[in-house]
């Protein structure tokens, strides 16, 4: 997506020392929300092995919170762990699913007064209704499930809501579509902080998918198909493998033995964005790779991610994180 990452200008820290995340957690908490909080940025390092993040948990009223399962969770730490923070995150609460599980409690207010202006806020799944009621979300594009999207629209009209994408960033504040966009929002603010390397890791270590875009489609019900129907997923094995050279639908659909509109259709439906999109980000995150890893001339990384010139690679960056390829390798050259 064209705003990924620019506004935090390729790293968001807001004061010197390990950058403090902070969970803001509430009555019927979703544990695995939580559990994917401290577990990708608790096991981002960098490259000699030192933590880069420090994880707290904290609740708006100390003590016993329920959670979505047959447990309860003793949470010590309170609201004033906000003003410390240079990003909160807040998880969905299956509270919000009963009929006034959409207000603003004084309490929970209180608690989001205390965050800093400069600090970057995220919200996975309906924790997005809670920054909505705060203002949070005002005249900003954000996201949330897509069972929640219409009573979000009628309760927020002044949120710019697009409910058919993965996660959302606006500038320091990013919403994320349900428990699984939590894993892709949480590795994406790992990955404009430190790079693609990083992410990567804190990505095969917790065995997910390194990248999956924010603007891909979320998930909506289908008829599942027969065993025996093809998918374009070699289709994407081979471009990927083939980034440097000028790829083709009439290629690619070759591949899987589908006509250039069949394939167009299925490719759509399967990774919920066009073949060329999809190729496109592809070049870039390739490009990032190499930019953060090699010391290659920034004309030999264009023919390399298949942008074919520097300008072209230059454009195509600056679209998409809003920094030039220099600039970009400048900032991850130091960021760790």
């Amino acid at each position: 997506m064209a705003n990924m990452c620019k506004n935090r200008a390729m790293g968001f820290f807001t004061r010197p020392g390990r950058h403090r995340v902070a969970v803001l957690v509430r009555h019927g908490m979703l544990v695995m929300e939580l559990g994917i909080v401290v577990r990708l940025f608790g096991t981002a390092k960098s490259a000699d092995g030192e933590p880069l993040y420090e994880v707290v948990t904290c609740t708006p009223e100390p003590g016993e919170i329920r959670t979505d399962a047959d447990v309860t969770v003793s949470v010590p730490r309170g609201p004033e762990v906000l003003a410390e923070a240079d990003t909160v995150v807040i998880p969905a609460s299956s509270t919000e699913y009963e009929p006034s599980g959409h207000d603003l409690t004084e309490p929970l207010a209180r608690a989001l007064a205390l965050i800093r202006p400069d600090a970057r806020i995220a919200s996975i799944c309906t924790g997005a209704f809670v920054l909505a009621a705060a203002g949070l979300l005002d005249g900003r594009r954000a996201t949330t499930h897509w069972r929640s999207a219409l009573d979000f629209q009628a309760k927020f009209p002044k949120v710019d809501l697009d409910p058919g994408v993965l996660y959302t960033d606006d500038g320091n504040v990013l919403t994320a579509a349900g428990v699984a966009s939590g894993i892709d929002l949480c590795l994406h603010m790992i990955r404009c902080d430190h790079g693609a390397a990083v992410a990567n890791e804190v990505a095969r270590g917790t065995v997910v998918s390194p990248h999956r875009e924010g603007g891909q489609a979320q998930f909506i019900r289908r008829p599942v198909p027969e065993p025996q129907s093809s998918s374009t997923s070699a289709a994407r094995a081979w471009a990927l493998e083939n980034l440097d050279r000028p790829l083709t639908l009439r290629e690619l659909a070759a591949k899987e033995s589908m006509s250039t509109r069949t394939f167009t259709r299925r490719f759509r439906e399967e990774v919920g964005i066009s073949a060329l999109q999809w190729l496109t980000q592809q070049r870039v995150e390739r490009a990032r790779q190499l930019l953060e890893e090699t010391d290659l001339p920034v004309d030999r990384i264009a023919a390399e991610a298949g942008f074919g010139t520097a300008a072209s690679l230059r454009q195509h960056l600056q679209a998409a994180l809003g920094v030039s390829p220099s600039a970009y390798r400048n900032t991850f050259r130091e960021a760790v």
